[in-house]
């Protein structure tokens, strides 16, 4: 079926591209400097989060949600630090699949995309149109605006070599690894909406482009 030969391209190509690139990105790159891209492809992608906070009516979220993104922009020298976690001000998650989900679309069939990775038809549909949805893609000139997408790209080969061993163990290791990791996405997106228990969190394919 089409999934497991999407399944089988992602692996060739973590095999071949995305493996290696991460764990010669986690060697040569100091913690400290990885943590700081991390933080800051987080912090640019907030406001695409306030906006699914409100369409999901969820006011709290929206309002913590920009008091971290401007705490982490001024006092985190344009979020390369998190000093909004330190005051405890922690990010309240929310992206476009979440809003059709509180809005009452379906989940839909589970899909694995080439490299996007496991996701669902509903959080296929999320993914796409959170390309659009952060507000400083509309008022970043070009190329600027581009930089959020190369940081969180950045952060997502940093973090396949943080976790080398455990994204290998399902890649690699294990009898059938297409339907380990589709238990592991299902399990942990449904947590995250609230609708299960949580299970290792790991996506071993997913290259988030959210940002701008």
């Amino acid at each position: 079926e089409a999934n497991r030969k999407n399944h089988e391209l992602n692996r060739k190509l973590d095999q071949n591209i995305l493996r290696p690139a991460g764990v010669g990105y986690t060697n040569a790159i100091p913690d400290d400097l990885e943590d700081s891209v991390g933080h800051f492809a987080s912090n640019l992608s907030l406001p695409g989060t306030v906006v699914n906070n409100l369409l999901q009516g969820n006011v709290e979220g929206a309002f913590r949600n920009t008091v971290r993104f401007v705490v982490n922009t001024t006092l985190g020298f344009g979020g390369l630090f998190d000093p909004a976690s330190d005051f405890g001000i922690e990010e309240i998650d929310g992206d476009f699949g979440q809003t059709l989900y509180v809005w009452g679309v379906p989940e839909g069939a589970y899909v694995e995309l080439p490299l996007v990775g496991p996701s669902t038809e509903r959080a296929a549909v999320g993914k796409v149109v959170d390309l659009f949805t952060n507000p400083l893609s509309y008022v970043l000139p070009s190329p600027d605006k581009y930089i959020g997408t190369a940081a969180g790209a950045a952060s997502k080969v940093g973090e396949r070599g943080r976790y080398a061993e455990a994204i290998d163990s399902i890649l690699y290791n294990s009898a059938d690894s297409y339907s380990q990791a589709r238990g592991i996405y299902l399990q942990n997106r449904r947590f995250k909406l609230g609708d299960g228990e949580a299970a290792e969190e790991i996506n071993p394919f997913e290259l988030d482009t959210q940002g701008f």
